[in-house]
């Protein structure tokens, strides 16, 4: 009989667990290497996220809860400390991808719904961030483009229209040139004081495009649009060449990322939240040091703060025609408005800070960045 480098061990007592046994040099190192790898893999594997939670005096974890979300907020705001100029006044324009696509469960419980709920927080923390700015939201289903909600400074509005999607399922396909027609025909009256960028959250792998695409970047391009992508499935070429050609300034890994797992979208999505840099000007020529184009020229701009009254007798308002018995004055002309989310006056064409009280100011847009405080009204550096 050949040798072997293993002995075979045969026990005659067959009611013993191990009565056929194989021993040898080979099997007692595989076994010990494999021993190494299950207590390696155990330690890895092994996360105490139930220590950081801590119940408060009322016997819950609400306290816990908002000081991760805090402290998530100061670590994006302290992640990037290069001083740049940022735009206070941003129009914003949302494409959330609704094909079959975001059925998947890759991200937990399917794309669709995370995205829902990832858009109304970011809805919430964007006008937190950013309260003169607005925000728009379109979808991308079975081939078309789909206005969800108008260009609007009110989030209950975007919000409510967000819940509205729950109910309904994903279908057809995504067409990536629908959707940026809809979104620059939307920022098209867009004043030059602020900025005009498209956020786009993407989960197909393919775009059913009616015509020419990279026409429809040209024109973004001409239009100063500035576009960012967050990727749910893989990077497209297409998407890569969008971001490349609308921030000339950027690079692509910080305007289009595709998400790890569900926290990583979250920071992603949040991260839209800051503003994005202004386009440096060259002394000579006005245009874009980097790029080339033509870039938008600082303007000083008239900023009111409306102030609250209350009407003995219903008085019209100047942004209905309505007769109302409250609501806010303008600073500048006196004019009368029904909402405190009105952006600017059409009589005076003064834009309006909502939810603020005091006199008109002159300052200088986009020269710094500015937050104000959505309370008081009071502007930090």
């Amino acid at each position: 009989m050949a040798d072997s480098d293993d002995d075979y061990v045969q026990d005659l007592s067959e009611e013993e667990p191990g009565a056929h046994q194989v021993r040898g040099a080979k099997s007692k190192s595989r076994a010990a290497g494999k021993g190494r790898k299950g207590m390696a893999g155990g330690g890895w594997e092994v996360t105490r996220t139930w220590e950081n939670v801590v119940e408060s005096a009322d016997g819950t974890i609400n306290s816990t809860v908002e000081e991760m979300l805090e402290a998530g907020k100061r670590k994006r705001m302290l992640k990037d400390t290069t001083p740049l100029q940022r735009g206070i006044i941003r129009h914003l324009i949302i494409l959330i991808d609704l094909s079959i696509a975001m059925a998947e469960k890759d991200l937990r419980p399917t794309r669709y719904l995370l995205t829902l709920r990832y858009a109304i927080e970011f809805v919430t923390e964007f006008f937190e961030q950013n309260p003169i700015s607005q925000l728009g939201i379109i979808g991308m289903r079975d081939g078309l483009s789909i206005r969800v909600s108008d260009m609007s400074g009110n989030p209950n509005d975007h919000i409510t229209k967000l819940q509205g999607l729950r109910t309904q399922d994903p279908k057809g396909d995504a067409s990536l040139q629908n959707a940026l027609e809809m979104g620059r025909g939307a920022l098209f009256h867009a004043p030059s004081h602020g900025t005009r960028e498209i956020l786009i959250v993407f989960g197909s792998l393919l775009s059913s495009d009616p015509g020419d695409i990279h026409s429809t970047i040209s024109a973004l391009v001409t239009s100063h649009i500035s576009c960012t992508v967050i990727g749910l499935a893989a990077k497209i070429a297409i998407c890569s060449t969008l971001v490349s050609r609308t921030n000339a300034s950027l690079s692509p890994e910080k305007t289009y990322t595709v998400c790890l797992d569900e926290s990583h979208f979250r920071d992603l999505f949040m991260r839209a939240t800051t503003p994005p840099p202004t386009q440096s000007l060259s002394n000579s020529t006005g245009k874009d040091e980097e790029s080339g184009e033509a870039a938008v020229v600082p303007t000083l701009l008239m900023m009111g703060f409306p102030s609250r009254i209350t009407d003995i007798a219903p008085t019209f308002c100047a942004c209905h025609s309505r007769p109302t018995l409250g609501g806010y004055n303008c600073s500048r002309c006196s004019s009368k408005y029904a909402s405190s989310t009105q952006l600017s006056s059409p009589v005076s064409a003064t834009e309006l800070d909502r939810g603020s009280l005091g006199t008109s100011t002159l300052f200088q847009a986009d020269s710094l960045f500015w937050m104000p405080d959505p309370v008081f009204g009071a502007a930090k550096n």
